[in-house]
């Protein structure tokens, strides 16, 4: 009897189903498969529809393992964010019964994770752990998100394509002027020597505790020094723009590094060690701002002398991006999230799953001012904004703004996070800078935080992609924060091509039309 109730657990077979035709393969032809390579008559039916390469990739995939603990996979599947992703996966795998698999997947994930003498969270061994006999596949379905990522991927590539042929424009008639004379290299590190400390920002207001990393460059006179606030993103801590802050510091620019605690790598230890229930609360979305708000007034109330606080150079990546651009004057957009949000389920952009938790913020948070006037110059990594924010708060910002996009990002992907909201601004003064095979994650130094991130998701070369924000970085501050006209020659499309590295290409422009990207 025992033998028997083991046996039941777990699918036997796969059911490929398209409309009124059903084609079965049994998940032990499968494990044959990724164990000896050799396919059974049943499997051979399907080979011929592959290449011996996409078999091999598929072979290997079926028992790569992905090293999550069962109780990480099981907090983040329960979270807001994860079963949305459920929901989605749950129209095209389904159970025996028809029915949607939403319970059976999450189920099948959880259990394979924690069994680690099977192999782990393999794909393989979920299916393994699926608890039903069998397990459907809506193949149309299946082919529609096919053809709809194919979709996604096209537009992309278009807008990609016309950013491109932008800067090719703008490097000609810069080409036309009389050549640039450039004596700065801005990747060598400054002359200043920098001290750093930890700071501890206590809001009592908020009751909102958190760490900042302070650095302090060690001048002979008396002069202010310019300061430049970093705002991490998701899931990072102090540690993840230190190579900028270090960069920025030697040339002189206090750097202020925030750790925001309802977004930062605790709160994802937090999570997956079920600490905590969401990956992030909808408040982050206004107290993020409010940090860099508090901890300016704290700088100003203990540096005034020694620190220019009133006109403050901010960068951010992501989430840190997003508070980066509400501080230079983005208002929430309530039009859109309430057009928007009610069709997540169909969008296969996964930021909008940290930008519709905008409409869960408490009603009487939703009038906070989260504009900073000290803030007048500001630089957005991989932003979310296409929906929080929308054109018509985009179009408020009027200081000095650069959006940085990579073309590779799948979290804040590029065309509709970076690259038609820049033609939004209005901003006289704006940038955009497109790596090419860059990734969400490509200019991150690595965290303490507990989530490995694989080299896939990294991409190509990170150190260049690091390099890229070093140089842009300075130039930009340099030319907004400190008025040092010298740096406004390495603010063109001329400048990108110089700095640009094969591995990840560069592309920098200052204008971009709607009807040049053919898609609206």
């Amino acid at each position: 009897m025992g033998f028997w109730a083991e046996k039941a657990v777990g699918a036997e077979e796969i059911i490929l189903s398209y409309g009124a035709f059903e084609f079965p393969v049994s998940v032990e032809s499968l494990e044959t498969y990724a164990e000896t390579g050799n396919l059974d008559r049943q499997l051979k039916n399907y080979a011929d529809f592959f290449t011996s390469e996409q078999l091999q990739q598929f072979r290997t995939g079926l028992t790569t393992s992905a090293d999550f603990d069962h109780l990480a996979i099981a907090q983040f599947l329960y979270s807001f964010q994860g079963e949305k992703l459920l929901e989605r996966v749950s129209r095209v795998i389904r159970t025996k019964a028809r029915q949607p698999g939403f319970y059976a997947i999450r189920s099948a994930l959880i259990l394979a994770a924690a069994d680690k003498e099977s192999g782990g969270l393999t794909p393989l061994n979920v299916l393994k752990k699926f608890p039903t006999a069998a397990l459907r596949i809506d193949s149309r379905r299946g082919f529609k998100i096919v053809r709809d990522l194919s979709q996604v991927v096209q537009k992309n590539n278009q807008a990609i394509a016309a950013v491109e042929q932008q800067a090719n424009l703008e490097r000609q008639n810069i080409a036309a002027d009389v050549p640039k004379v450039r004596n700065l290299n801005l990747l060598t590190p400054g002359k200043y020597r920098y001290r750093q400390q930890v700071l501890t920002m206590n809001d009592r207001s908020r009751g909102r505790t958190f760490p900042v990393e302070l650095y302090l460059p060690q001048l002979k006179d008396e002069r202010t020094l310019p300061l430049i606030v970093i705002s991490h993103g998701l899931g990072s801590d102090l540690n993840t723009f230190a190579y900028l802050a270090r960069h920025l510091a030697s040339h002189g620019f206090a750097v202020a590094v925030p750790e925001h605690p309802g977004s930062s790598a605790k709160q994802i230890d937090a999570l997956l060690s079920g600490l905590a229930s969401d990956v992030t609360p909808p408040e982050e979305l206004i107290d993020r701002p409010l940090d860099i708000k508090f901890l300016l007034d704290r700088l100003a109330a203990r540096y005034g002398n020694q620190i220019d606080t009133d006109n403050v150079g901010a960068i951010g990546q992501s989430f840190g991006a997003y508070t980066t651009l509400a501080l230079a004057g983005a208002e929430l957009n309530w039009d859109s999230l309430e057009r928007d949000c009610p069709d997540i389920n169909d969008s296969w952009n996964l930021s909008l799953l940290i930008q519709c938790l905008a409409l869960q913020i408490p009603p009487t948070a939703t009038d906070i001012e989260l504009k900073d006037e000290r803030i007048t110059a500001a630089i957005a990594i991989n932003p979310l904004a296409s929906t929080v924010f929308a054109k018509e708060s985009l179009s408020q910002i009027d200081i000095p703004i650069m959006l940085v996009s990579g073309s590779a990002d799948p979290v804040t992907p590029a065309l509709p996070e970076q690259i038609v909201p820049f033609t939004w601004l209005t901003a006289a003064e704006k940038y955009l800078v497109l790596l090419e095979g860059g990734t969400h994650f490509s200019v991150l130094n690595e965290s303490a935080g507990s989530v490995p991130i694989p080299e896939q998701a990294i991409g190509p070369d990170p150190k260049l992609a690091q390099d890229y924000i070093k140089q842009l970085g300075l130039a930009f501050f340099g030319l907004y924060v400190t008025q040092q006209p010298i740096y406004a020659d390495y603010l063109n499309a001329e400048y990108g091509a110089v700095i640009s590295k094969r591995e990840i290409p560069l592309d920098l422009i200052e204008a971009l039309s709607p009807e040049s990207l053919r898609l609206f």
